[in-house]
């Protein structure tokens, strides 16, 4: 039986994106084993004691809120396995720069609260914007037609960087967005790129095209050019009515007479 090669290609991508989920899985139920209050290892902003949560953040989610935690992990998933699908060359680099640069965005630029920032938000925002821009950026069909997917599905994702709730970390999510703006930027031209035609290849190569018109001139001899003025041959039509119809129905058709040959005057 032959294999679909779509399904072929997505079962492999989607294995970094079970992986993480399963990580954060794992955690969660850590949370409800221990009494510990992992929450601590998360970011707080602009203190010393919270730079640690720039590298465990994203494990990390409220003990409380499992609704939460299932849309992180579909969601991750989901785009995880289009980014593992599309950019195989660079998708760890983009995981891990948007595990880091995520973190590091929030650490310093939010104001310190007192509260702990936690979740794998801010990385599901870095790899929902370097999918989109990416896209745009290649100009390559299948990758627009990508970024379109991205958006039609999670482009209400956009409202989550504007300080809408007090109980939403909307500065994790704007750092995330930030941080796949400039991974896409500076990816751009790593990975899958639109093929070049051959005209464009030659054009690079500092190859000229062919003049076809100029070698079309040379090839033919310079005596089929000939100056003798074309004559035009003007034709006249005469335009003849239709005889008249005779009383009696019938066509009249009168042939003239000629007139009578003259005799010749001879003379003795």
């Amino acid at each position: 039986m032959k294999k679909n090669p779509i399904v072929y290609q997505l079962g492999p991508s989607a294995i970094p994106g079970v992986l993480v989920v399963g990580i954060l899985w794992l955690v969660q139920w850590a949370q409800h084993l221990f009494p510990y209050p992992l929450y601590r290892w998360g970011v707080l902003p602009q203190n010393l004691s919270g730079f640690k949560g720039i590298f465990f953040m994203p494990f990390i989610h409220d003990k409380q809120d499992l609704h939460h935690l299932i849309n992180n992990s579909i969601a991750f998933f989901f785009l995880s396995t289009l980014l593992v699908y599309a950019y195989r060359e660079v998708f760890l680099k983009v995981y891990l720069w948007s595990w880091l640069l995520c973190g590091s965005l929030l650490w310093f630029f939010a104001e310190d609260f007192g509260r702990f920032h936690i979740g794998i938000s801010g990385v599901i925002y870095s790899l929902f914007s370097f999918l989109f821009v990416s896209g745009i950026l290649r100009a390559y069909f299948p990758l627009q037609a990508l970024s379109l997917l991205v958006v039609f599905l999670y482009g209400s994702l956009i409202w989550g960087i504007f300080p809408i709730n007090q109980y939403i970390s909307w500065e994790g999510h704007l750092a995330g967005f930030i941080a796949g703006l400039i991974l896409a930027f500076a990816y751009r031209k790593v990975g899958p790129t639109r093929p070049k035609y051959t005209y464009e290849i030659e054009k690079e190569m500092g190859i000229e095209p062919p003049d076809w018109e100029k070698e079309w001139n040379e090839a033919i001899p310079e005596n089929s050019h000939s100056d003798t003025p074309i004559h035009t041959v003007k034709i006249r039509y005469d335009y003849i009515p239709n005889p008249p119809t005779s009383p009696g129905g019938g066509t009249d058709v009168s042939t003239p007479q000629s007139p009578e040959p003259k005799q010749a005057d001879h003379h003795p």
